[in-house]
């Protein structure tokens, strides 16, 4: 998920009512796959789009989408500038109940200081990313707490921020898009004491989630340390264990005919959308039944050490993929030293792939 990019200014983002359509193409490989999927516009964001000019020339209702669409251009910076946080959204009562539902917990191994900027990359993607919206865009685990004075900011699909309403609302939980334009505006014009939260592991990773597994979608993911190297934030790994075990994902032998279909969806899906589509079942709304609830098992997600990182306007490849090392020597380390812990065998290692 995390977007990553070349160390020149960018020019602040002017609204385009047909952006979304240039960008609607298919996802390249590598870096190149990293840099371009968060700019997608997704579903939501197409269908946005699409809706509004339709309200415009076809309906009664006109005046609504003259305004949204108004508001839309006067606003359209917001979200890749910090955005407008919430304390009375991010503490709802609804939130705290979500949380104990599973129930989701932040654990702290070392204090993050005020005086500096961090990447949190956190792993696995699972399904949904509980683990990842409960910690860190709300305050129902009591992250203001924990880490005082440090603001968090959870990176996702600029698409969600074409959609009106839906885009006010998430903005109003700290959340914003997983951009260079976004996450450099965070970590150099912001101050100090700002944590920006990526799920490094992104679409691609959710397809490997399944209960039991420790598989991440890491090693061509460097984009993150080049933006940390770049900004000079400090990166730090958390892994949320139990992410993968609330929801069950069937991938069909090879051969048959299911999945034939299985992977003809999940094909289109990535080359029309830029997402991966993953076929998943929880449970329903009475105990033992099936159906898309996910399974109220706990999720614990613990946060490592802060590694500390120059700051480097032009990193080179030697550069990055040695961040890269030591950031997966320390996410290896965080892994191991609390796996038994939080429900996994002794004998379960972290594969990265």
């Amino acid at each position: 998920m995390p977007c990553l990019l070349s160390g020149q200014t960018e020019e602040p983002m002017k609204w385009n009512l047909w952006e979304p359509f240039k960008r609607f193409q298919r996802r390249p490989t590598g870096e190149e796959e990293e840099r371009q999927a968060v700019r997608k516009p997704g579903a939501q964001g197409c269908i946005s789009i699409i809706l509004i000019p339709y309200f415009l020339v076809y309906t009664k209702y006109w005046i609504l989408s003259v305004l949204i669409l108004a508001w839309l251009a006067y606003d359209w910076n917001t979200h890749s500038q910090g955005g407008r946080r919430s304390a009375w959204v991010r503490n709802w009562t609804l939130w705290k109940y979500f949380q104990s539902y599973f129930p989701v917990k932040l654990v702290k191994t070392h204090d993050l200081s005020p005086k500096h900027n961090y990447i949190i990359a956190n792993h696995p993607h699972g399904i949904v990313s509980y683990g990842v919206f409960i910690n860190f865009a709300t305050e129902a685990t009591g992250f203001a707490r924990i880490f005082p004075d440090i603001t968090p900011s959870v990176g996702t699909l600029e698409g969600i921020f074409w959609i009106p309403i839906v885009r006010e609302y998430v903005m109003s939980l700290g959340v914003c898009p997983v951009s260079e334009l976004a996450l450099k505006y965070l970590l150099t014009q912001n101050g100090s004491g700002n944590a920006v939260v990526v799920v490094v592991g992104g679409a691609a990773e959710s397809l490997l989630c399944r209960p039991g597994a420790s598989t991440l979608f890491l090693k061509k993911r460097k984009g993150f340390v080049k933006l940390a190297l770049k900004t000079g934030a400090y990166l730090v790994p958390s892994y949320s264990f139990g992410e993968n075990e609330v929801y069950n994902q069937e991938t069909f032998p090879e051969g048959t005919w299911m999945r034939f279909f299985q992977k003809g969806f999940q094909d289109t899906f990535k080359k029309l959308l830029g997402i991966n589509f993953c076929t998943f079942h929880g449970r329903g709304l009475t105990q033992g039944s099936w159906g898309f609830l996910p399974f109220n098992l706990p999720i614990t997600t613990v946060v490592g050490e802060p590694l500390p990182i120059p700051k480097i306007q032009k990193p080179n490849k030697m550069t990055v993929d040695k961040y890269h090392t030591l950031y997966i020597n320390a996410l290896r380390k965080l892994f191991d030293e609390h796996k038994v812990q939080y429900g996994l065998p002794e004998t379960q290692e972290l594969t990265i792939i």
